[in-house]
């Protein structure tokens, strides 16, 4: 069988959940099949839409095509991309397209598959084919209440609170700017709604998700199904490496989606001797930003340390076996944290928020702790409780994942032995 394998970033380049569960299952998927990679780079220094090929030393199954769009934003739809795209695959010829991501290629990428009948498979890491911003987080630029959550798309909505700080500026030109990116939201969602029609499978990695694509863009429930995402066998519980204080920590990215900056607010108001650890790339405006409100958190009881990048290999041993919680304080409603799975496999607590698939994987005093979303003093609270009930911590850390009969995450290999059971169902 020959898979591609579409997605917008790839590691080591881009570290987000989808890319690195893609990467994953690539590696997997490759050890039976020939696995092809169609994803972007950026860079600066090439023209836009250049193609470059790459075999992968890890895996003579496994070939990379990186097509370059340093310069795209805000785009959904690149007819040149999708010409080279098409030609692709009149070369390549796959079987099956396992589609993870349109954001920054295009939505044409479906339409030239469609058009070959090649079945496709789409798995849904956020709500980017329902919301033009992916996160339905708001950009609400010129207001003081910022990044605040929308509860369903409109089109003129859109415009007034996430593309408003494209208009002109003039008051005789806003009028015209609204109903410019009325229109501009109105042609891609009609865009995106036409997928639905001519994929073959959506893959949903929570119920909540699987929920929301169907009660709110109406994909049929026949056509979706929900299956979690799978983990590498390095992920497994480690002797703690000993440290003095009790430590939080968190991974992944620092943009404001993630709420690092909650965090950071909540861990200076704990009462008592703490470490925070806070591990992603730290360079650039936002760790700027966030390195200074943790400069005016400061205190003589309270360390937080920034940790850099880790490999996805070894963060058992270099970040699991570190700390004593994990913190996912996400201020949109996360999905399917990969963050989560991988501590719960490592047995290492979770404080996260009582919205979403957050929610959904960790229970309340069960195998981890919930907060009110969104909420400062409700997550200073349950930190709080962390802190002073270290051992009842454990215990909940042991109890790690709660959703299969051993009590322990999907591995990767079984997962993709789930994919391929779909994949074969379409191709046959």
């Amino acid at each position: 069988m020959h898979i591609l394998k579409i997605i917008h970033g790839y590691p080591p380049q881009f570290n987000a959940g989808s890319e690195v569960y893609s990467h994953n299952i690539s590696h997997e998927l490759a050890k039976q099949h020939q696995v092809t990679i169609f994803t972007r780079e950026l860079d600066l220094f090439h023209p836009d839409f250049d193609l470059r090929h790459e075999t992968f030393q890890s895996s003579k199954n496994l070939n990379g095509l990186f097509i370059n769009l340093p310069r795209e934003k805000d785009g959904y739809h690149q007819p040149k991309l999708d010409q080279i795209f098409g030609m692709l695959l009149d070369e390549i010829r796959p079987d099956i397209a396992h589609v993870g991501h349109l954001n920054h290629l295009s939505t044409g990428i479906i339409d030239e598959l469609h058009a070959r009948q090649i079945p496709i498979v789409f798995t849904l890491h956020d709500f980017w084919l329902m919301c033009p911003r992916g996160q339905f987080l708001q950009r609400n630029f010129g207001q003081i209440e910022f990044h605040q959550l929308c509860h369903g798309q409109e089109n003129q909505k859109c415009a007034r609170q996430c593309y408003n700080a494209y208009f002109s500026g003039q008051e005789n030109d806003n009028t015209r700017d609204m109903a410019y990116w009325t229109d501009w939201i109105a042609s891609r969602m009609n865009k995106t709604r036409r997928i639905v029609e001519k994929v073959d499978v959506f893959i949903a990695p929570s119920r909540y998700l699987q929920n929301r694509f169907i009660n709110s863009f109406h994909v049929p429930s026949d056509k979706i199904i929900y299956l979690d995402y799978g983990f590498p066998s390095y992920l497994k519980p480690l002797q703690k490496a000993p440290h003095d204080l009790f430590t939080f920590g968190y991974i992944g990215t620092h943009i404001p989606a993630k709420g690092v900056n909650l965090l950071i607010e909540s861990f200076s108001k704990l009462h008592g001797r703490a470490m925070l650890k806070i591990w992603g790339h730290n360079k650039g405006q936002n760790n700027y930003s966030l390195k200074r409100l943790a400069e005016t958190c400061k205190s003589a009881n309270k360390q937080i340390q920034w940790m850099g990048e880790y490999a996805n290999k070894e963060i058992a041993q270099n970040v699991f076996a570190h700390v004593d919680a994990i913190v996912v304080p996400s201020i949109w409603a996360e999905n399917s944290p990969l963050v989560i799975h991988e501590a719960q496999a490592c047995h290492v607590p979770v404080i996260t928020a009582d919205n979403g698939g957050m929610c959904e994987y960790v229970q309340h005093n069960v195998n981890g702790l919930l907060f009110e979303h969104r909420n400062v003093h409700d997550l200073t609270s349950k930190m709080q409780y962390a802190l002073t009930h270290p051992h009842e911590m454990v215990q909940l850390g042991k109890r790690g994942y709660l959703y299969d009969e051993y009590g322990e995450v999907l591995s990767v290999q079984k997962h993709c032995q789930e994919l391929q059971q779909v994949y074969k169902r379409l191709i046959l």
